[in-house]
């Protein structure tokens, strides 16, 4: 080491240690992104790079033309307009509802409650799963001879094709979601509860303010700066879902369960001929919705930091 040292000197030592990940990380990061921004400028189904021709931002223009964005079917490329529709729509649902649910469970596991640390453990055991066995378990209960519907006509009700009919199959893939990662952000939230200190709700109830006016004017407030990072991860989670969903429902029936990860893995990978332009075209799309999220929860941390 003192060697090496002498070699290198005392303030390069540290690049020594650090070359083998950035070989690691240039080589599996930045390359991919590279080689993703050529194959969205270039067309075939050729995958070695010599063999494909430069296209320019056909690729492009090919996903965006649309006579109406909210009408798939005047897009030239309906089934991704279906698939950015149906990420939106599970987006907007997912994120809300999960917020919305992990920030009660918070609140009322942060309480003086009896087996309190039971039922944490309980409401983050499912995070802990691997997404498709999450998936497998809903789809062994959800399908049509599952334990659902065996539940349903032991009591004498109708049974439903859950996984078969468009709605109830939206309808699962947002419950499911929110089941298997609920608990992730719950766990953070209740930190941020703890993190509120006591005597602030002593001083509220010593002046007698409700239960309401303490939630909307000091439990809110002062858990915001906590409630933006879950409000952004989550965002930047449900428009990258893919795992449960696929082993789920395939992206069926028909394309209503589609979401835009499994458009681009489709597109590049599963059907033929293997449009590798389109699906980069679309990934970069997707990349740079991410990037806004991401920028939003910096400047949201910024602000909060700096108030």
């Amino acid at each position: 080491m003192l060697a090496l040292q002498k070699m290198t000197g005392a303030q390069r030592i540290a690049w020594v240690f650090l070359f083998p990940n950035l070989l690691i990380f240039g080589l599996f990061t930045f390359l991919p992104i590279f080689l993703n921004f050529f194959y969205a400028t270039t067309g075939s189904d050729r995958i070695l790079l010599p063999d494909r021709p430069y296209v320019g931002l056909e690729n492009f223009q090919s996903l965006l033309a649309c006579e109406s964005y909210l009408d798939p079917n005047s897009c030239a490329r309906d089934i991704f307009w279906r698939a950015v529709h149906n990420t939106g729509w599970f987006v907007i649902l997912q994120v809300g509802f999960m917020i919305l649910f992990s920030l009660v469970t918070a609140m009322v596991l942060n309480r003086d409650i009896p087996l309190r640390g039971f039922f944490r453990s309980v409401f983050f055991y499912p995070v802990l799963l691997s997404p498709v066995v999450v998936a497998l378990i809903w789809k062994w209960i959800l399908q049509r001879y599952g334990v659902l519907n065996a539940g349903l006509e032991a009591w004498e009700l109708p049974v439903t094709n859950w996984l078969v009919e468009a709605d109830w199959a939206f309808f699962w893939i947002v419950f499911v979601s929110i089941w298997a990662h609920m608990g992730f952000y719950t766990l953070i939230l209740l930190a941020g509860l703890q993190a509120i200190p006591s005597d602030v709700y002593e001083a509220a109830e010593m002046d007698g303010a409700s239960k309401w006016r303490v939630f909307s004017k000091i439990t809110m407030p002062l858990l915001m700066p906590t409630m933006v990072v879950v409000i952004v991860l989550s965002l930047i989670r449900a428009v990258q879902a893919f795992d449960e969903i696929f082993v789920l429902t395939g992206g069926g029936p028909g394309s209503a369960t589609t979401l835009l990860l499994q458009y681009i893995y489709e597109t590049g990978f599963a059907y033929r001929p293997q449009l590798f332009g389109l699906a980069a075209a679309a990934s970069l799309l997707m990349a740079a919705v991410l990037l806004v999220l991401t920028l939003l929860q910096l400047a949201a941390t910024r602000r909060q930091a700096e108030g």
